[in-house]
């Protein structure tokens, strides 16, 4: 067995280990220091180059990396900074009439060690938004962002380096095997942002050394329409959601089910949206962003001929080409239940839409899949959205919009199950990287010294007493 000091990472680990009651004991104005730095960073020294490689590694429209990327992590570190005073105060409770003669209260202590591993499809946003957490929280932290994204990554490591030592902040570049290595490491938290299946990977490893776990992960988010809603509003907010970052979203809506009686008109305005959006030659669109790698490209286009191959309809889009790793926004419906479409993630720019003859099938099939990231609903009904989200269960909702939920910074955000441990964002992510310590200080003599040993039947009578009355 390879002794643990033979690791790569080894090394960085134990100094960052050496560190973390230094970095823990920071103050308040260090903490702030550290993410004003951070905030310059990206709002002002590396904007363009954060916009350039984007575009580089994804094909992302410049809109699209402001919003997404630079927009998501200023307002987390203003957020933060707005509220870091009153998240890192002695958290003062009531304490018990049996416990007379203390006072009780809980701090928010960091971790220690964490481990950061953030994906591609918003490098980022997805990287810096953890990172955030975590600094606030007074934690040191190694990164390993992904190497589909290398120019994003390649820059985050400057910035990093620009602004950090080591012992506190460090990025790590590498393939699988390097994310393989740091997990062999005793982290005492581990935030993973991916894939279900790679999530239980991360969740094996941890188990290992007990760390605690944040994991982001994703999952089939359903979108439910019902005839009573706003349908070009839908059809509007619904392909807007789907087709940013070319399908590329954990909260994307990943299918559509829609009340057959309205089905047509949906589709209808869907398409001229789609027009809108991104012209009747989406290719040459510079709004419209492309897949990240040559594999995922493929993966999509198994899907459209799996569909195909079971005779789905595609209604509009289905072009792509593979030198560009361009999918043109794909509408497709008449899919058998047994199409890859409908069991798999798709995470891309396909949407299928399936129709529904009552609210209960569509509970129904939503709930005998895995439990989403997120459920988006459409409906002016209000007891139809209740009974909507009375009976499933999610992540995150959306009534009469999707994704934008991920925005706001007073909402936690993450999944449940499958989709998900744990939460992120403001408070909760702050929350997320650190321990709550309770804490009880005995002032003066303590009503419970009087049960204390030997046992007599006059505490026997005392312990009674105690019970009923307190």
């Amino acid at each position: 067995m390879t002794q643990i000091s033979e690791n790569p990472y080894f090394k960085l680990f134990s100094r960052q280990k050496e560190n973390q009651y230094k970095v823990a004991q920071t103050t308040y104005n260090q903490r702030i220091n550290k993410l004003n730095a951070l905030q310059r960073a990206i709002e002002f020294t590396y904007r363009e180059q954060i916009n350039n490689v984007l575009f580089k590694d994804l094909g992302k429209p410049k809109v699209e990396s402001e919003l997404s990327e630079v927009y998501q992590i200023i307002g987390d570190i203003k957020y933060i900074k707005k509220n870091l005073h009153k998240w890192i105060r002695k958290q003062k409770v009531k304490t018990p009439l049996s416990m007379l003669g203390s006072s009780s209260y809980y701090i928010y202590e960091p971790k220690g060690v964490c481990l950061i591993v953030s994906p591609w499809n918003f490098p980022f946003n997805l990287t810096f938004g953890p990172l955030i957490s975590a600094i606030a929280a007074g934690n040191t932290a190694i990164i390993k962002p992904s190497e589909m994204t290398p120019n994003s990554s390649a820059l985050m490591a400057t910035i990093i380096k620009d602004i950090f030592d080591e012992e506190e902040v460090a990025l790590v570049e590498g393939e699988v095997e390097t994310s393989t290595e740091l997990l062999k490491l005793p982290f005492n938290h581990i935030y993973f942002t991916g894939s279900p299946n790679v999530g239980k990977i991360v969740m094996t490893a941890a188990a290992k050394h007990l760390a605690s776990v944040t994991l982001e992960l994703g999952g089939k988010s359903p979108t439910i329409i019902d005839k009573s809603a706003n349908i070009k509003q839908a059809a509007k907010k619904v392909i807007w959601g789907k087709f940013l970052n070319a399908g590329q979203i954990c909260v994307s809506p990943d299918y559509v089910l829609i009340d057959e009686s309205v089905k047509d008109e949906f589709i209808n305005s869907c398409i001229r949206w789609i027009e809108h959006f991104y012209s009747k030659e989406p290719k040459a669109s510079n709004s419209y962003a492309r897949i990240v790698t040559p594999e995922h490209f493929k993966r999509l286009v198994s899907h459209l001929e799996n569909a195909e191959s079971l005779n789905a309809k595609i209604i509009t889009g289905g072009q792509h080409n593979e030198d560009s790793k361009f999918i043109a926004p794909t509408i497709i419906t008449d899919l058998d239940k047994n199409v890859s479409l409908l069991k798999e993630e798709i995470f891309g720019p396909i949407l299928p839409i399936v129709s529904y003859n009552t609210l209960d099938d569509a509970i129904d099939y939503i709930n005998s899949k895995e439990r989403p990231l997120a459920l988006y609903v459409y409906s002016k009904n209000k007891s139809f959205v209740n009974k909507v989200i009375k009976n499933t269960r999610a992540g995150g909702t959306c009534i009469n919009n999707n994704v934008i939920h991920y925005a706001n910074h007073n909402l936690p955000f993450g999944g449940t199950n499958n989709s998900g441990i744990g939460k992120s964002h403001g408070f909760f992510g702050f929350k997320a990287f650190s321990n709550e310590r309770a804490i009880v200080k005995q002032h003066f003599f303590g009503a419970t010294e009087f049960l204390f040993p030997p046992y007599t039947s006059f505490k026997e009578k005392l312990a009674r007493l105690t019970i009923k009355w307190f």
